[in-house]
């Protein structure tokens, strides 16, 4: 099967109405039923020696998908154990018709206890897209019990208290080894606090042959590893620098020639033509040393500033740019040209002190911290509902926006929001973000479209960290990036 560019990703809403469709279709409880083998697949793939299978059902269809599962599992000779919250049972609906046939099975229900007993799978049924209020008293128990023991989790359909639709957590959460998710992908796995508690996660579509595929527009899409090779085609044979642009980089105040570095390298990394940085003429030297094919140039010698800006196609501004009037100076003439412009690091904190609207052809990088900054915001409201700062911060700037950390997202007017999972904890140290930025900037430089552009990048710059972490997390530097950018950059196609 052909890598696929963009992977659908449903809110709740969504989510209920392509599940209404199916019930209608096939049955609710045909639909627990093909919950349960998936679930069954996942736990015979993943631990097939697990014998000692700890079920904690809540009151739901979540809980009814776990019930159903018991009965599988106790017909193939499991020792199963089913722990129900606060002790009962399902009331009514297919719910209480799959505790019912678990128990005319001969199986049994106890409370959840403080202490789960040992197991070799604990397989967490207890709430799914429905719950909508933080969890406390016995749910929040339970949650802690599943938590404090020491064998893998299992989470259907996503971990219990992880809110589906943004990723935070609802008073508490339980922390998955795995998840099996149901029907289609939910944002709140993927972003926010969902990778850091969702485990390994797999998708189980639960259709049949004959049955509505899902109809509905989705509210977000996850760049999926097909999205490089549609927006990074193969060189025509005859193809010149010019063809490729000219990004220029402005940044690198008194003793942060680091970050320009980092991006300037990154941007020709990413296929920039030509690349030309503008910086604090006593790094001039460092950077030419380390990586003689850029340009860069610094008042008083050289070339001027306003020469360089007109010469380039693309633009970067941020990266080690700090906040003295020297970078104020600057700041004005990039972000009033006529470029598509990536804005990073402290030229979005000067901006935060100096709102003015931007245009389509900006980029914005802000980290969670930047993000509060712009939005007169917390960083803790800013991580409590990502995409919807993501999207109010595109509104508001009317520029295409990256918002960085677990599960990244790129918003823009008008434009569906995209989601990138693939990155890991590697990237957390300094100057990741100025690689990101360049990185950006070097595909403005050769046309790319801003969004296509600002996804594209997000992309690379996880993949390329995927590659530096085989040797790794702890220790990874932003430099390391720049090694495996290459490869990255030169996707195989797309088969036709």
């Amino acid at each position: 099967m052909a890598a696929l560019p963009t992977l659908p990703l449903y809110a709740t809403d969504g989510l209920r109405r392509i599940e209404a469709r199916l019930i209608a279709a096939c049955g609710g409880y045909t639909l627990m039923g093909r919950a349960a083998e998936a679930l069954d697949r996942e736990i015979e793939s993943r631990w097939p020696l697990a014998q000692r299978i700890t079920i904690v059902c809540g009151p739901g269809n979540n809980g009814g998908d776990g019930y159903v599962l018991a009965r599988r599992l106790k017909a193939k000779r499991r020792d199963v154990c089913v722990h129900a919250l606060n002790g009962l049972l399902p009331g009514v609906g297919d719910g209480a018709r799959a505790a019912a046939d678990w128990i005319t099975a001969g199986g049994s229900t106890s409370p959840v206890p403080d202490r789960l007993a040992p197991a070799d799978v604990v397989v967490d049924a207890l709430f799914g897209i429905g719950l909508t209020r933080p969890l406390d008293g016995a749910a929040a128990a339970a949650v802690a019990a599943i938590n404090q023991q020491s064998a893998p989790v299992l989470a259907v359909d996503l971990p219990s208290g992880l809110c589906a639709d943004r990723g935070r957590v609802l008073g508490a959460a339980v922390r998955a080894t795995a998840t099996v998710t149901m029907l289609a992908g939910k944002p709140g796995l993927l972003t926010g606090e969902g990778p850091a508690l969702t485990g390994a996660l797999r998708l189980a579509p639960l259709l049949a042959d004959g049955d509505p595929a899902p109809s509905d527009l989705p509210d977000l899409e996850a760049i999926g590893p097909g999205w490089l090779a549609r927006w990074l085609p193969p060189r025509r044979r005859t193809a010149h620098k010019g063809d490729f642009g000219h990004v220029l980089l402005v940044g690198g105040d008194h003793g942060l020639g680091g970050a320009i570095r980092l991006a300037a390298e990154a941007a020709a990394r990413g296929g920039a033509g030509l690349t030309s940085v503008w910086t604090r003429p006593e790094h001039a030297a460092a950077i030419l040393a380390a990586r003689p094919e850029l340009m860069v140039a610094g008042a008083p010698a050289g070339p001027t500033f306003g020469e360089l800006l007109a010469r380039a196609t693309a633009l970067v501004v941020g990266p080690g740019l700090g906040r003295s009037d020297w970078a104020r100076a600057l700041l004005r003439p990039m972000l009033t040209a006529t470029r598509p412009t990536v804005v990073d690091a402290d030229a979005l904190n000067l901006l935060a002190e100096s709102p003015w609207v931007l245009s389509p052809d900006h980029v914005l990088t802000p980290h969670p911290g930047e993000a509060a900054r712009l939005l007169g915001s917390s960083s803790a409201a800013v991580q409590a509902d990502r995409i919807g700062a993501a999207r109010t911060l595109a509104q508001r700037y009317e520029a295409v926006v990256v918002l960085k950390g677990a599960g990244t997202l790129i918003a823009a007017p008008e434009r569906r929001p995209m989601l990138c999972e693939a990155a890991n904890p590697g990237l957390a140290s300094g100057g990741s973000g100025d690689v990101l930025a360049g990185l950006i900037g070097g595909l403005l430089a050769q046309g790319l479209p801003p969004f296509e552009a600002a996804v594209t990048g997000v992309r690379a710059h996880a993949d390329a960290a995927l590659r530096a972490a085989q040797a790794g997390e702890r220790g990874m530097l932003a430099g390391d990036l720049l090694a495996c950018l290459r490869g990255v950059m030169n996707p195989l196609p797309l088969p036709p």
